[in-house]
């Protein structure tokens, strides 16, 4: 919690020299920029990258390893501070746009290991380059890619974990380019963990667009992961064969996809079965795999030349008859990989866009598109030529453009390195540049989101600032990972707000000029732009929040209050009317935290209490006089009476939404009636009103934390439903003949025109509109119903 300084304190601050304050500047600054230096990092490090710079410096600086230095404890919860934000996305964003001040909240890196965990626990695969260590942010992208994914969710604690590592380490060299290997330290990724139902460590799940992930439960030995594994390659090996072998060359030109075919003579060695369904996997959409034996198709090899055993790469449109003519390439290699590049390198590069027909084919199509600087460009890598087959189900083409014939197209998109971009379908004012990691995986994923969402690149030409529409602009870094995590939240925000809201990304390090206009001074920041009104979002990075935050704007559920309107609204406030307040400043991190909580329980209470909050960096003064010492600070002002406390602050440790909520209901005046074993019988069971009852315990927690969701019920229902409380504690005999087992019990009591059973209808729920509506189902049923039985009675009249 941030603290103000008191008035005494203020005034003095003030009597010291002016120096002393510049320099207090100088150091806050400093410190600012430690975090980075302190792990020898740059800001746009990745999490694998600051993983290893901290393990580097871990294993430096521990105090097991530096005994005689009196200062080693604290030059490593330096270090180890610096890592616990830097690691985390929302705290990493927090640093860069408010320094350790939006931090003081947050107490990582008091706490650290044995040099003997660092050297041997820490970050297991991080320097296995065939395994791909997986974040929060990238591991949607990456298993909804379209190629098959292998995952190992790992705790760095878990002994299980170490012993599997080697051979999971071979297991990924053996099956590299046919299935992704990944893995996923849950000990820095809790929550996604969590999401994803991890509860035992090591889990291996295979993950494959189009179906759901399914749990390997096999022994951990290579072969039997290997076995396991291969079952979901989905790409076959066809044997080929006199009757068909032509046939399968010959309409290769019209598919456009060539043939890899291993000859098996008894001369020389042939691949093996395993390593043909290798290839054929690394090479599924590109090239057919097959395979021939020379054994039995002698007079066939003999007519290719075939004497011994060899594999031969078919282009589409190969002439058999002159090989050399077709461009048939024959390959001596046994091993997949050597054999799977080669091939590659023959396969026909993306088609070259010209600019005389750029505009004309991005209007009518999809498409991605490589931006060059030259023919001696090599930003490209085999790799992609995959994209085509895994973007087709998309209907994306994917071809290249050269900036050097043309720099004004070029210049006019922003372009001004190589790069890629997504065009939709409707010119060159429809596109999104790819900012994210130029792996296969990540652009496939930004290909196919892109295309769906309505995300477009803004610049000088296009940026919204006397546009009448809507907007939420978002100004980010390319060098900025808590920018790119961002991202693809924005695209699936943006599905859902299509036709209400527009959504652009400016590049504050080539548009420079256009964020100082807007005083960018951290990264992201995602600004609203609504004509004359500017709102910057603080919430987390999810689209969940930022289509709540984009509610709130539309039906704002808290009153941004002055000092005027508080003294209007809060201070002088009807009698029977209640008010919650936050005040917070804007720099301060837990009030950031805050904020999207604050709103939603807002909503929750709309109708039954007034939300609203002050700024106190702009209401200063106004705050120190009205005691507020900390930030955020929340006061409830209950109903007017002449006894009632002028506020009440909320202490409670949980600033979530319905721990607020639970709070504040408290302090609303009881609509359910408290029920003794006399008005239990005379009220509920012998009276012509439906209740509904709630049977608790004063002891029991889940009862105290349903007490304020069951008030809330009472109120929904008034008018229909009566809504009464037993104490089982005190009324032991009347919960027990009511057959009450556990606490807290729901029953209700419907009134049919006779007396009613003591044991009641249960309602297996606890939350206050289920259950409103469970009764008003049940309401209308017997309404329906009696009006069923005089329509009856009328008929037989």
């Amino acid at each position: 919690m941030e603290f103000l300084a008191s008035k005494g304190d203020y005034i003095r601050y003030f009597k010291r020299p002016l120096l002393l304050v510049f320099i207090f500047l100088i150091v806050l600054v400093c410190t600012d920029q430690d975090y980075y230096s302190l792990l020898g990092v740059s800001k746009e490090a990745s999490s694998r990258e600051i993983r290893q710079a901290f393990k580097k410096l871990a294993l430096k600086l521990h105090p097991d390893k530096n005994q005689n230095d009196p200062n080693a404890h604290e030059n490593f919860l330096k270090i180890n501070r610096a890592y616990e934000v830097l690691k985390d996305e929302d705290l990493r964003k927090k640093y860069d746009k408010y320094g350790e001040k939006g931090l003081e909240d947050q107490q990582q890196g008091g706490r650290y290991e044995s040099w003997h965990f660092y050297r041997y626990d820490f970050g297991i695969y991080d320097d296995d380059p065939e395994i791909i260590t997986l974040d929060r942010g990238e591991f949607d992208a990456a298993v909804n890619s379209g190629e098959l994914w292998f995952v190992n969710f790992y705790s760095p604690r878990c002994s299980h974990c170490h012993d599997l590592a080697p051979t999971w380490r071979e297991f990924a060299k053996e099956l590299d380019g046919v299935i992704r290997i990944g893995a996923v330290n849950c000990g820095d990724n809790r929550m996604l963990c969590r999401i994803k139902g991890i509860n035992s460590y090591p889990s291996l799940y295979i993950f494959k667009t189009g179906m759901q992930p399914v749990k390997y439960y096999g022994d951990r030995s290579k072969e039997s992961l290997k076995n396991f594994a291969m079952q979901y390659v989905t790409s076959t090996v066809t044997e080929l064969w006199a009757g068909n072998f032509v046939n399968a060359i010959e309409t290769s030109f019209a598919s456009g996809v060539g043939w890899l075919i291993t000859f098996c003579a008894e001369r020389g060695d042939c691949l093996s079965h395993q390593t043909r369904l290798k290839l054929a996997g690394m090479l599924e959409g590109l090239v057919n795999v097959g395979w021939m034996d020379c054994g039995t198709q002698g007079e066939l090899c003999d007519n290719l030349d075939v004497s011994s055993s060899t594999t031969a790469y078919f282009p589409p449109g190969a002439t058999i008859n002159n090989k050399e003519k077709g461009g048939v390439l024959f390959l001596n290699s046994l091993d997949a990989r050597e054999i799977y590049q080669e091939v590659m390198q023959h396969l026909p590069d993306f088609e070259i866009i010209s600019a005389a027909s750029l505009e004309d084919r991005l209007a009518h199509h999809r498409w991605l598109l490589f931006f060059q600087f030259g023919e001696g460009d090599k930003s490209n890598v085999q790799e992609f030529k995959k994209l085509k087959f895994l973007l087709k189900d998309e209907h994306i083409q994917v071809g290249k453009f050269d900036c050097l014939s043309s720099p004004t197209i070029c210049n006019k998109l922003y372009v001004y390195q190589p790069c890629l971009a997504v065009f939709k379908g409707k010119g060159t004012g429809d596109y999104e540049i790819h900012h994210g990691k130029k792996i296969l995986y990540d652009i496939v994923a930004f290909a196919k989101e892109s295309v769906n969402s309505h995300v477009i690149t803004l610049g000088p030409q296009n940026f919204p600032d006397k546009d009448k529409e809507p907007w939420l602009v978002d100004f980010f870094a390319p060098w900025c990972p808590p920018c790119r995590a961002l991202l693809p939240e924005l695209r699936k925000a943006s599905k859902h707000l299509y036709g209400q809201l527009k959504f652009g990304t400016l590049d504050c390090t080539v548009h420079e000029g256009l964020c100082n206009m807007h005083n960018i001074r951290a990264y992201p920041t995602t600004v609203v732009f609504n004509q004359s009104d500017v709102h910057e979002y603080e919430g987390h990075h999810s689209a969940e929040q930022i289509l709540e935050f984009i509610e709130d704007l539309r039906n704002p559920s808290v009153v941004s209050l002055t000092p005027e309107t508080f003294a209007e609204l809060v201070q002088r406030r009807k009698r029977e009317e209640i008010w919650m307040v936050d005040f917070y400043a804007p720099w301060c991190g837990p009030c950031q935290a805050l904020m999207p909580e604050w709103k939603k329980m807002a909503r929750m209470l709309s109708g039954l209490i007034s939300v609203g909050s002050v700024d106190c960096q702009k209401y200063y003064s106004f705050c120190h006089q009205e005691s507020v010492r900390g930030y955020p600070e929340i006061r409830l002002f209950p109903q007017k009476s002449n006894t009632a406390h002028q506020y009440y602050s909320y202490n409670g440790w949980h600033r979530d939404a319905y721990s607020l909520r639970g709070w504040a209901l408290g302090y609303l005046p009881q609509v359910s009636v408290d029920l003794t074993p006399q008005s239990f019988t005379e009220k509920v069971l012998n009276g012509k009103d439906h209740w509904v009852i709630d049977f608790y315990a004063p002891w029991c927690g889940p009862c105290q934390n349903f007490a304020p969701e069951f008030e809330m019920l009472a109120r929904a229902v008034k008018g229909k439903v009566k809504a009464g409380k037993v104490d089982c504690q005190a009324y032991g005999q009347t919960c027990q003949t009511a057959d009450i087992r556990a606490y807290p019990t729901v029953k209700f009591y419907p009134y049919q025109g006779t007396k009613k059973s003591v044991l009641g209808e249960y309602i297996d729920s606890r939350d206050a509109k289920g259950i409103a509506d469970l009764l008003n189902e049940k309401l209308e049923a017997m309404e329906n119903k009696g009006k069923r039985k005089k329509s009856r009675n009328k008929d037989e009249l």
